[in-house]
């Protein structure tokens, strides 16, 4: 190999080892401005997120129609105040399944009274401070399936009813069943009955009965195997007649505006008594007789008729 092209391949060697280096300077030209392009991209997200913040609460908001000075309008969003009280009622239902589930029965059996007593007072809240909507009262139906149909079922069945085997299970689903179909009858019925009776047992009630039952004999600790038919047919009664056409009172026609005797307010005084020194045994006692009232007046009435 001569001089000459030795030196031509020292050259070609050198420049072939010199271009990884001049290739990377080369590099931060383009790339120089990465402060730029970042600000840029975070803009953009954060753009982004607002778009889909806004796309998300204007998916999910409740729109429904309304009536109000005789035309129809279109509304957005739910009141607060009654639902809030749903939710109360829907939590203690919640609560009572839990409690259930876990042994407390006693407690189980206060919380479904205390979500009887919300599910009162958030109609009751809606009408006074007139925010009634059909988005309150889907919402109320449903909490009602918990706090009175499943809660009442779960507890009597996870205290007494899962020793009597296949049958405490089968009739414990009947009263879930029979509940749900009772609201549903309900809520396709409002405004085409009579406010002063309800068409069936009401599922607050029905709930009443079953926990009180479970309250009650579970603090005598009454366990024998007469107890548990005995709760067997309280639980299946309770639930077929909630899908049963016999009436009960409402006492939706109560005027409370109007004044009442004196002794009214000394017979509630002496209720309030009564039930704070055996509160189990005197709800079981109020609201067996009111679950008795249906099938009694019912009677009564045909007799009547007979005559």
């Amino acid at each position: 190999m001569t001089q000459d092209a030795r030196d031509q391949e020292h050259a070609s060697s050198d420049q072939s080892n010199s271009s990884p280096s001049q290739a990377g300077s080369s590099q931060p030209s383009p790339g120089r401005p990465d402060s730029a392009q970042s600000d840029s991209t975070d803009h953009s997200e954060v753009g982004g997120n607002e778009d889909l913040a806004a796309a998300f609460l204007r998916e999910t908001e409740v729109v429904e129609e309304a009536v109000e000075d005789g035309k129809k309008i279109r509304r957005k969003g739910i009141y607060l105040l009654p639902n809030l009280f749903t939710t109360s009622a829907l939590f203690a239902g919640f609560f009572a399944v839990v409690a259930g589930i876990n042994g407390e029965f006693t407690p189980a059996a206060v919380a479904i009274f205390i979500a009887m007593v919300l599910d009162g007072l958030d109609g009751r809240v809606a009408r006074m401070t007139n925010t009634q909507s059909e988005f309150g009262a889907e919402y109320d139906s449903l909490a009602d399936m918990i706090s009175f149909g499943m809660a009442p079922a779960l507890v009597a069945f996870t205290w007494i009813l899962q020793d009597i085997g296949k049958t405490g299970w089968v009739v414990a689903f009947l009263y879930v069943a029979c509940a749900a179909l009772r609201l549903a009858r309900f809520n396709v019925q409002i405004g085409s009955v009579d406010k002063k009776w309800f068409i069936g047992l009401p599922s607050p009630s029905a709930a009443a009965l079953v926990a009180a039952s479970v309250w009650t004999f579970h603090s005598f600790d009454a366990d024998a195997f007469g107890f548990k038919l005995l709760m067997l047919v309280v639980v299946a009664a309770a639930g077929v007649l909630m899908v049963s056409n016999i009436r009960y009172y409402s006492f939706k026609d109560l005027d409370f505006k109007k004044p009442v005797p004196f002794v009214v307010l000394l017979a509630i005084v002496l209720a309030f008594v009564l039930i704070s020194v055996e509160p189990s045994v005197m709800l079981l006692l109020l609201f067996g007789t009111y679950v008795a009232s249906g099938p009694a007046l019912a009677v009564m009435r045909k007799a009547k008729t007979k005559s």
